[in-house]
């Protein structure tokens, strides 16, 4: 098989932890929201010489069978364990909710802004620092305290959605609305949106955030023939950084009101509402209209709701920015706002696209292989105190999201156990190691395609590649003979 690996990809990434810890027991109610499409004990698939379940074995089981390799280039077997395993080793007392607890960090992280916006509004003055470079560096570190502080407040309206915060559903949404209203976040048609998106993760057809292009959707864009991508020249830096910064400075937004990064097969939706809609500008597929194919009719008084909690928090701004004057509304709550965004689409990034990572076709995929498609990274005090350790445990939150925060670093350690070389954590740096990580995998996850030499169902287990010639290489192709669709390899 031909895989290559750049200089600095090692064969077997030393980093990407694939190990076994400890622990035991219990089940726990998943919320509607989230977990209806997960199901509490999917059949563990019988091992066969033609099925992808006998790639799990340590030996592969059949010659005949080509192999799958990640991007790092090393080799990839599916999950071979069960939602029952997984939930089984999880002791007791981690699924249990404290709606004293949720509340108490809720109103720590709103009064750590409030005693931030004080401390900067009233002592950060000309009188007091008369040196304007040296009240603009300091007031770029207010917005910049605020947007990590903000961000815990969206994490914490994150496990109000998932129905973490507390065991009373009517709590658990009213603080979730408020929090993420606040923040400009339409929490109700977020909710339901992101519930699919766990329901459906790794997979290529029904994922709602980033799913990746296919070999051929990345060749289309770029006007290239398909088997031209595996003999394209590196792209240059500067690409990287531009895509880079556009996804962060507008990617929430840009997410929101044209599902960017989601599924594109709207046609599906039961209703026939997705008919001749597709993702974009002005194509009806957003998160604000009750008519949205990401909706059903069913949902149409949430989605109203949601949008009544964003007129709230506008008026609320436009009454403030009159008054205050916008200059100082720019500075006091849109530049956090543009810090919160950055870590929300930074960090959901990285939870899904790492070159360790596999994606599936519909015919490959089931939950437990989806939901380990995940990884863990590691930031730090920031990560684990402020952003209340979403960027931790995320492998665990995929499995059972309704585990809260605060006991989800014991659960994590207690399904390593069942996992063992299938979750993935990449620690490498600490913080510093987390921010490199959107550079590599930038340049790394291009698109994805099948392992070379993948045969039958196989062929629906897709990997990254790029043309930066990093990691593993694509696949040679021919190119199409006469008569032959694109993209064929005969």
């Amino acid at each position: 098989m031909a895989s290559a690996v750049a200089t600095g990809v090692p064969r077997q990434n030393p980093a990407l932890r694939r190990t076994i810890t400890s622990t035991t027991t219990d089940t726990d109610v998943s919320s509607p929201s989230t977990a209806m499409g997960s199901p509490i004990d999917s059949p563990r698939p019988s091992a066969s010489s033609t099925s992808l379940s006998s790639m799990s074995s340590i030996e592969p089981s059949n010659a005949s069978h080509g192999k799958l390799v990640d991007t790092y280039g090393n080799d990839f077997e599916v999950p071979d364990y069960t939602i029952k395993d997984i939930r089984d080793a999880i002791p007791k007392h981690c699924f249990q909710r404290s709606a004293a607890k949720g509340l108490y960090y809720v109103f720590r992280d709103i009064a750590q802004l409030a005693t931030t916006f004080y401390l900067f509004h009233t002592y950060l003055t000309s009188e007091n620092v008369p040196y304007t470079p040296a009240r603009v560096a300091l007031w770029g570190l207010y917005t910049f305290l605020q947007g990590l502080f903000g961000t815990g407040v969206w994490v914490l309206a994150h496990e109000c959605g998932h129905q973490s915060f507390s065991t009373s559903k009517t709590l658990n949404d009213t603080v979730g609305w408020i929090l993420h209203s606040s923040l400009l976040v339409p929490y109700f048609s977020w909710k339901i949106s992101h519930g699919k998106h766990h329901k459906a993760t790794g997979h290529m057809e029904r994922d709602m955030v980033f799913v990746p292009k296919t070999r051929e959707e990345k060749a289309s864009r770029i006007g290239k023939l398909v088997h031209e991508l595996g003999e394209l020249g590196e792209e240059t830096p500067i690409v990287t950084f531009m895509m880079l910064l556009g996804q962060q400075l507008i990617g929430w937004p840009n997410y929101l009101m044209t599902n960017v990064t989601g599924h594109n097969y709207h046609e599906r939706q039961s209703e026939g509402r997705g008919k001749g809609k597709k993702n974009g500008w002005f194509n009806g597929v957003n998160h604000f209209n009750p008519s949205s194919p990401l909706y059903e009719a069913k949902d149409a008084k949430l989605i109203l709701l949601s949008d009544l909690g964003l007129a709230i928090t506008i008026s609320a701004l436009v009454l403030l920015g009159n008054k205050f004057g916008w200059g100082n509304l720019f500075v006091w709550y849109f530049l956090p706002y543009l810090w919160v965004n950055h870590w929300l689409v930074a960090i959901t990034f990285l939870q899904h696209t790492d070159p360790s990572l596999p994606h599936y076709k519909p015919e490959s995929w089931n939950y437990v292989r989806g939901a380990a498609a995940t990884i863990d990274r590691e930031f730090g005090f920031i990560g684990r105190q402020l952003m209340h350790g979403i960027i931790e445990t995320h492998v665990l939150h995929h499995y059972v999201s309704t585990i809260p925060f605060y006991n989800a670093d014991e659960a994590s350690e207690a399904i390593k156990k069942v996992m063992g070389r299938h979750y993935r954590s990449d620690t490498r740096d600490g913080s510093f190691g987390f921010v490199k990580a959107m550079w590599r995998s930038a340049r790394m996850c291009q698109w994805v395609e099948p392992s070379e030499g993948a045969k039958g169902e196989e062929k629906g287990v897709l990997f990254f590649r790029n043309t930066n010639g990093l990691g593993t290489k694509p696949t040679k192709m021919s190119p199409p003979q006469k008569g032959m669709a694109i993209g064929t390899d005969e």
